[in-house]
């Protein structure tokens, strides 16, 4: 059966918050709200402005971890400086998952590359999560979607290591490439199953540049917006998304594609549906 996707052209707040309440999804217990604190000198992440309203329609807590790269946010003390600066801890409550040790290991016992998640201990506190994604492009990665969040953002630094690595910490920057974006799909279907279903996605298509949020030097977007997704399932809406790029007759989205397809970025959505946390049969539909 096609997942479905809902999805608005309207880039505010209330078409964030139309799109969410078309799923009719309930977030029980504590909700962790997953989204890109962006790194230090970016210019292109979601901003806590825009995010206020749907955090607060879950009521959630604003959960990060710590990267694994030298920057502002590569230890909790400078990522919690990095959260005042970007406003985050200005309106909401925030925590920094991995903010102490040990990790949580979490088993993947039918991961394709790896068969452990190393993810911040503070997941243990949350009941469901709302993975909120800013859709772009990302200079590992290909395209950074839900599935990324999922993976990599729930990762610890360590974790980050691990996955990047695939099972390697210390082969961080030269794994075999393909086989780290299916690292990445066997983390995220480790965190799916963490939380059983109380999931919700939303993907936001804006400020598309070919260069994550995590990049202190990003270049600008370079196709317009497109507009909002929701679901609840991941491998759905980042499939909607890159479709919808796919699909666009604006003229910077060869620069986009070129950086998805050059790094080979649709393969995490396979693998993921090969694992079966979602479907590439999807129906979109417009709000």
């Amino acid at each position: 059966m096609a997942s479905k996707v809902y999805f608005t052209r309207d880039l505010t707040p209330a078409g964030a918050l139309k799109v969410l309440d078309a799923l009719g999804k309930d977030l029980p217990g504590k909700v962790a709200v997953k989204l890109h604190s962006g790194e230090v000198g970016n210019q292109n992440y979601l901003r806590p402005e825009f995010c206020k309203p749907i955090v607060e329609k879950v009521s959630g807590t604003v959960v990060e971890c710590n990267t694994a790269y030298d920057g502002g946010r590569d230890t909790t003390e400078k990522h919690w400086k990095t959260m005042d600066l970007h406003g985050w801890s200005r309106y909401f409550t925030v925590d920094i998952l991995d903010a102490e040790g040990p990790d949580k290991v979490l088993d993947i016992p039918h991961g394709a590359e790896i068969k452990k998640n190393y993810v911040g201990k503070h997941i243990d506190n949350y009941d469901s999560v709302l993975v909120l994604t800013h859709f772009k492009g990302h200079p590992m990665g290909g395209y950074g979607g839900a599935l990324k969040q999922l993976s990599i953002g729930f990762a610890s630094s360590y974790g980050k290591k691990y996955i990047h690595g695939v099972g390697d910490p210390d082969n961080f920057w030269h794994s075999d490439h393909d086989s780290f974006l299916r690292a990445m799909a066997d983390a995220a279907s480790s965190v799916v199953a963490f939380f059983g279903g109380r999931i919700a996605y939303l993907n936001v298509m804006k400020n598309m540049s070919v260069d994550c949020d995590c990049c202190e030097v990003a270049e600008d977007p370079c196709m317009a917006d497109i507009g909002i997704l929701a679901s609840l399932d991941p491998v759905a809406i980042d499939k909607a998304c890159l479709d919808l790029v796919r699909a666009s007759d604006d003229p910077g989205r060869d620069h986009l594609l070129q950086r998805i397809d050059s790094l080979n970025g649709p393969l995490t959505v396979d693998a993921a549906a090969a694992l079966g946390i979602g479907s590439k049969e999807y129906e979109l539909i417009e709000l």
